[in-house]
């Protein structure tokens, strides 16, 4: 007989709980590994929304196919519907799909709305799989609302709970707590005292999030009470082991302290809790968790330094899993004994490990523990002088973290396309949401590995500098170090342009832009020349609600620091536009200042970098241009007139006494020429004589090639930079936008 668990994370989630809760990495690796899995796995244990559903032992789908065929009444086949899509939800995408549609079609064309709330449920877990979580949420609170009608207190008990645990996973602690507690009162109302055992467990968890671990600890007791009055020895063994996390943490963060003598008496609890939690698995014979807890003593133990110990356990946990098959925990098992031999300086058999470990990871896909691997061996490779090797593998891990964001956006847009013949209308707005979110995460991820890459750059030159530091008596040394330096001068290059190839996936993409552009009956170019491999210019588009918004902007200075700025540039206006739905120029571009001079202020004060940027809404319903301006004008040509519109002599940055940034608005006509820059081009040396070509020669241009088609006009303006710059190196990025209403 199959159990069906609400929200649905059974089997496959079960099976990688250990990665999560057990992760005995060091504890900068554990920080940054598995925080996303741990909170899934850690609330499932507790999470589970008791609606068991008896299926037949033989070919289950099978029968429920045979039952439905001979089903005369429409409630009667919604019920179908709905269990057909437990039964496929794992095993085959298309017919889950396929019959929750049904479910939802049926149960609204006879309003049965008991139905109905079942089909919103199952598809808050259908969306919950595939990560889209705020569509999650939307349709759990459509079955809560039709239970609350019909006054289904089991299932609004439910509901709340899994609401709860959405905003759990999304980081929104307050809502969540909001949620379960709604959750656990209503479950309190009913007596069930099973629901109420694992929503003390839920907001134990949440306070355990926000590092209260006297309120975690707290209900962590009260659902352990719970589960032993139940007998629920599979709910004590959770808890217990989440006691042993608490008291861990607690002495992490002792140990941070510098109050060893606590750290160890929290250690030693810790440890307590564990055993206690293993001998209960062991009584259950449920080899998942006794692995789980072989982990977690060996975390304590490597926390501890004791070492040996660690490793002792460690290494049951890879023979249990490598009884049981499960190639996960295998893999991880192996990148913690690595980890332990990184410790312990034992870097070959460290590196022996952990390639097994990546090896493991590559055969069966496991991308977010791969990273991690990667990650790993590079610093082991760059602590035992291996830079070549390490900056490889640095790189292998940031690939691993861009498929993951691929593939993130992959199911998204599956989701898309299927539901779109649902509500056409609906869906299109569905999608767009959910690629704002998925955009937005894919750079805020790209900004920081940009950021690693550049640190480690930094480490190169570093590294570059000491070499050079000899004294003219060590010119043997010096002959020798000469090729290596050049091999590092080499990593260095080829580092910056990788950070160059990350810089350009995070700008808008050309596809993007010329279909919201081509949306609203415009065309346009963009005339891109970084002047370094990482440029400090920078432009960015987005539409919403039938307006089109864009940035043109110049950051201070160019090259990596220049880049370090258009990561913080691109994040913020994520933030502001996309997630804050902040419209008004003059606005966004004043919030824009905050968080920069926010963002750089030292313990000395305030540092005066920033970026002159141009900040454009069209919007083509009512034919106006809105914009903000900072120190960059831009030109509007209309009839062969050149119209300046004027911007703000300020920064978007830090400036004694600065003013607000204000909204401009500008009537567009059909034919308008809108040109938006940066200023390298006017600034760039060259001619006959050597001269700036100056914003005068560049407005002649402009007024030379305005009535050319778009794609001609950058065309000849790149000849004319080209033509002007010839042999002189050029000064500074180059940025030209042009866009035709």
């Amino acid at each position: 007989m199959k159990k069906v668990k609400m929200p649905e994370h059974n089997v496959k989630l079960t099976r990688r709980m250990r990665a999560s809760v057990s992760t005995a990495l060091t504890r900068r690796m554990r920080a940054s590994v598995y925080p996303a899995i741990t909170r899934i796995l850690r609330v499932s244990i507790l999470f589970l929304f008791s609606c068991f559903i008896l299926h037949a032992q033989n070919n289950p789908a099978d029968s429920l196919l045979a039952l439905l065929k001979n089903e005369k009444t429409d409630n009667g086949k919604v019920n179908y519907y709905n269990k057909l899509f437990l039964e496929y939800e794992y095993t085959d995408n298309v017919k889950a799909r396929y019959y929750i549609y049904k479910a939802l079609r049926l149960s609204k064309e006879i309003n049965y709305e008991k139905g109905l709330a079942t089909t919103y449920k199952y598809l808050g877990i259908f969306a919950d799989d595939t990560s889209n979580f705020q569509q999650a949420i939307i349709h759990f609170k459509q079955s809560l609302k039709i239970s609350e009608n019909i006054g289904d207190k089991k299932n609004i008990s439910a509901m709340l709970g899994a609401i709860g645990f959405e905003y759990y996973f999304k980081g929104e602690y307050p809502k969540a707590l909001e949620y379960y507690f709604k959750s656990l009162k209503i479950a309190e109302e009913l007596g069930d005292k099973s629901r109420i055992a694992k929503q003390l467990g839920n907001i134990g968890i949440v306070y355990e999030e926000q590092s209260d671990y006297t309120r975690a600890l707290d209900y962590y007791f009260k659902a352990l009470k719970m589960a032993k009055a139940l007998g629920d020895k599979s709910g004590i063994a959770a808890d217990l082991g989440n006691l042993g996390n608490v008291y861990k943490k607690q002495a992490n963060d002792a140990e941070l302290q510098k109050a060893p003598i606590k750290s160890d008496s929290l250690y030693k609890n810790a440890l307590d809790y564990y055993f206690k939690a293993l001998k209960l698995a062991e009584g259950l014979d449920d080899k998942n968790s006794i692995a789980t807890q072989f982990v977690n003593i060996g975390t304590v133990y490597h926390d501890l330094k004791d070492y040996q110990k660690a490793l002792d356990y460690y290494f049951r946990a890879l023979k249990m899993d490598e009884e049981l098959g499960y190639k996960s925990g295998i893999a991880n098992d192996l990148g913690n004994i690595g980890s332990l031999y990184i410790s312990l300086k034992k870097y070959s058999e460290a590196e022996k490990y952990l390639l097994q470990a990546i090896s493991i990871s590559d055969s069966i896909g496991i991308l977010k523990e791969k990273v991690q691997f990667e990650n790993s061996i590079s610093e082991l490779y760059s602590q035992t002088g291996k830079v070549k090797e390490a900056f490889e593998h640095f790189k292998k891990a940031i690939e691993a973290r861009d498929t993951l964001i691929n593939e993130a956006k992959s199911r998204e847009i599956m989701n898309y396309e299927f539901e779109k013949k649902e509500a056409a209308v609906k869906a299109e707005q569905d999608k767009k949401d959910a690629l704002a979110a998925a955009e937005s995460r894919k750079q805020e991820i790209i900004i920081w590995s940009v950021i690693g890459g550049l640190f480690l750059v930094a480490l190169f030159a570093g590294f570059i500098f000491r070499s050079l530091r000899v004294t003219k008596k060590q010119k043997i040394i010096i002959e020798k170090q000469k090729h290596l330096v050049e091999e590092h001068q080499k990593e260095i290059i080829d580092s910056i342009t990788y950070a160059h190839r990350i810089q350009r996936a995070i700008l808008t993409s050309d596809s993007y832009i010329k279909h919201e552009i081509n949306s609203i009956d415009a065309q346009h170019f963009i005339l891109f020349k970084p002047k370094d491999i990482v440029s400090g210019d920078f432009y960015w588009f987005f539409k919403q609600d039938n307006c089109l918004y864009y940035i043109t902007a110049d950051c201070t200075g160019h090259g990596v620091p220049g880049g370090f700025m258009s990561m913080l540039g691109i994040s913020f206006l994520n933030e502001i536009i996309i997630e804050r739905h902040i419209t008004d120029p003059g606005e966004i571009l004043n919030k824009l200042r905050e968080k920069i001079v926010k963002s750089l202020k030292t313990d000395e004060g305030y540092t005066k970098d920033g970026m002159d940027a141009i900040l454009c809404k069209i919007d083509k319903s009512k034919q106006i241009l809105q914009y903000a301006a900072a120190n960059n004008s831009f030109y509007i040509i209309r009839n062969n007139e050149i119209i300046e519109q004027k911007a703000q002599k300020m920064p978007v940055g830090y400036m004694e006494d600065s003013a607000q940034f204000v909204t401009q608005t500008f009537r567009l006509q059909k034919g308008d020429n809108i040109y938006t820059f940066t200023d390298g081009l006017p600034d760039q040396f060259g001619g006959p004589k050597g001269k700036k070509f100056m914003y005068r020669r560049f407005e002649e241009n402009l007024s030379a090639i305005c009535n050319l088609p778009l794609k001609e006009q950058e065309e000849t303006l790149e000849k004319t930079f080209q033509d002007w710059k010839g042999n002189l190196e050029q000064v500074d990025d180059v940025t030209v936008i042009g866009i035709r209403i």
